[in-house]
């Protein structure tokens, strides 16, 4: 939605998710705001019909097949100087409690521990990179977000949320600059 906001109608976004309901969902709500076109496509198979200015993702790694795959296609997918942003928790370093987070239906649940390495290696070049990790002890806003999330009401319990990690990254501008991504 905010991207949507940001391009404008005069820019366009796609909505790209490999559930239909889900892509659906966030292209009929961004259509307000900009031109969205839908695709239905895992992160492994990105591609799109034209290159773009930015590709984002977030908490999307962390359940995919391959997370260095779809980095490669993010990569490929934007235009020269183009920027390719991620956005991936370490899970296992949330607490409830003191008690760490799990997430066993997540196949990389610990991915933004490796993100930046992942990055540099499908080419790009990171601009910056940094980890955010909210805490709380008691109702409020921390442990409402824990709750939107994982629907673990952690009651009056400290809660330190997994770090969030982002990192900001540019293609390169000209073709010769070009670094071969690293095969994993």
């Amino acid at each position: 939605m905010a991207l949507a906001e940001i391009v404008g109608h005069e820019g366009r976004v796609y909505a790209v998710d490999s559930d239909p309901r889900a892509r659906d969902e966030v292209a009929s709500a961004a259509a307000a705001f900009s031109q969205v076109l839908a695709v239905t496509q895992a992160g492994e198979d990105l591609l799109l019909p034209e290159a773009v200015d930015l590709a984002f993702c977030r908490f999307l790694l962390m359940h995919v097949v391959d997370p260095a795959v779809v980095l490669r296609r993010m990569r490929l997918a934007v235009r020269p100087g183009g920027w390719v942003v991620a956005q991936e928790p370490i899970t296992s370093a949330g607490r409830v409690g003191g008690v760490p987070l799990t997430m066993p239906d997540a196949r990389h649940p610990d991915v933004g521990a490796l993100l930046p390495a992942l990055v540099r290696d499908a080419g790009v070049d990171i601009v910056d990179a940094w980890a955010e990790a909210p805490a709380g002890v008691g109702p409020g806003p921390v442990t409402e977000y824990l709750a939107s999330l994982t629907e673990v009401d952690a009651g009056d319990d400290p809660v330190v949320l997994p770090p969030l990690v982002t990192v900001l990254g540019r293609a390169p501008e000209h073709p010769g600059d070009e670094r071969t991504p690293r095969a994993r």
